[in-house]
């Protein structure tokens, strides 16, 4: 291949032979296709020049996340005893582990398996446990999704509380039917047997990553609320993952914990060192408003409170946020209560749009006389693309700050 073809420049760009290697010459043209090449690789990789709004989020200042001691203690959610102790800094997947370690030293019926879990997993979740609690009690499974779950619910059923990790959510689907047909369905068809899987919890890592294409970021976390019997969770910080995962645990029913991978690095922020549960299938408002409600859980979360944070400056307008922490069963009064009060609402979502979350909750405030009355303008849905998740345009399939913004703009002028 030509040197000037290999470098992807003008036929017409000169070679010129530097140091034993081909480097081409600094031409009028050839400077022209170099920076054609880097804006196209740009808009691949971050956000276009000058950009007002899609801007990657900042999680060193979002009011999200809990910066300093005194507010990661703030919570009322937490036991005395543990807003009075200590805090540590922690990202998404340290408190993760944090969880899981505080479990084990708890409970010697809890176990932690999965592929390449004894190593620390893929994503460093399990680091170290193996090594603390031993491999009978924290190990490898082989790579079968519906062993893992099968073997998840037999323990469960008798009496272990197994924490069994599928190492993508977008490998759940051979599990599937052993989650719907049997830890869903196990209490009710055992009757008054009594027996049950609901020491089962389920982890697993979902969600866009900006280069994972169809196969490392789905969001299906829509498919396991039509199940009844299952928990459905997503937690939004180390804070929130921590003390759901815990509270998942402990529960007495099977419950999927769903893990924004993109978050496992990204958001750092003091977390409570001591044992704390946080209420499941509890919603909370991030942060009061008196115009428009934006419902949303995850990730997604930034990106709506960004948008928040420009629309109330350009439009003096007042915004509520909430996150609704648990997506099956989710707080309806914690929803209702906000949308009597503001009369405009919004779901905001990673997954795709059609049978998803926001459908949910855009058809039960709609069916709610109260809510419905209150309504100024329709419940508006802001959510993925109902597409599979394309490599090169991942950004462009995930919601981003200007179509929450628009959506906002749109359900005001309504």
């Amino acid at each position: 291949m030509k040197p000037s073809r290999a470098l992807g420049l003008l036929t017409k760009t000169s070679v010129t032979k530097i140091a034993g290697r081909n480097v081409a010459s600094s031409t009028p043209a050839a400077i022209s296709a170099q920076k054609q090449q880097q804006n196209r690789r740009r808009q691949y990789s971050t956000h276009p020049p000058n950009a007002r709004l899609n801007l990657p989020p900042d999680y060193s200042t979002t009011p999200l996340l809990a910066h300093s001691s005194q507010a990661a203690l703030a919570s009322p959610e937490l036991a005395p005893e543990v807003r009075n102790g200590t805090t540590k800094r922690m990202n998404l997947f340290q408190a993760v582990n944090d969880a899981l370690a505080t479990a084990l030293t708890e409970d010697e019926n809890v176990l932690v398996f999965g592929e390449d879990v004894a190593f620390g997993g893929v994503f460093r979740c399990t680091m170290k446990l193996a090594e603390s609690f031993g491999g009978d009690r924290v190990f490898n499974t082989p790579l079968t999704e519906q062993g893992i779950m099968g073997f998840a619910i037999g323990a469960a059923a008798e009496g272990m509380r197994p924490v069994a990790e599928i190492q993508f959510a977008d490998y759940v689907y051979p599990a599937f039917d052993q989650m719907v047909n049997e830890a869903a369905k196990y209490r009710y068809r055992d009757g008054a047997c009594g027996r049950s899987v609901g020491g089962l919890t389920v982890r697993m890592p979902c969600g866009g990553v900006g280069h994972g294409a169809m196969y490392h970021s789905q969001s299906p976390e829509s498919l396991f609320t039509h199940i009844p019997g299952l928990r459905v969770v997503m937690p939004r910080s180390p804070l929130q993952a921590k003390g759901l995962l815990l509270a998942a645990i402990h529960s007495n029913d099977p419950v999927v914990f769903m893990e924004p991978k993109i978050l496992y690095r990204a958001a750092v922020e003091q977390v409570p060192t001591g044992a704390y549960e946080l209420p499941l299938s509890k919603a909370e408002v991030l942060k009061e408003g008196s115009d428009v409600t934006i419902i949303s859980y995850g990730q997604p979360l930034y990106t709506c409170s960004a948008a928040i944070e420009k629309a109330e400056e350009d439009l003096g307008v007042s915004i509520e946020l909430i996150d609704l922490r648990t997506l099956y069963p989710w707080d309806k009064e914690t929803v209702f209560t906000s949308v009597k009060k503001t009369g405009r609402c919004m779901v905001v979502h990673e997954a795709m749009v059609n049978a998803g979350i926001g459908a949910e909750v855009a058809a039960t405030i709609q069916e709610n006389p109260e809510t419905f009355n209150r309504l100024e303008a329709p419940v508006q849905r802001v959510a993925g693309w109902s597409i599979h998740t394309p490599l090169l345009f991942e950004k462009f399939n995930i919601p981003d700050v200007s179509r929450v913004y628009e959506s906002i703009k749109k359900i005001l002028d309504y």
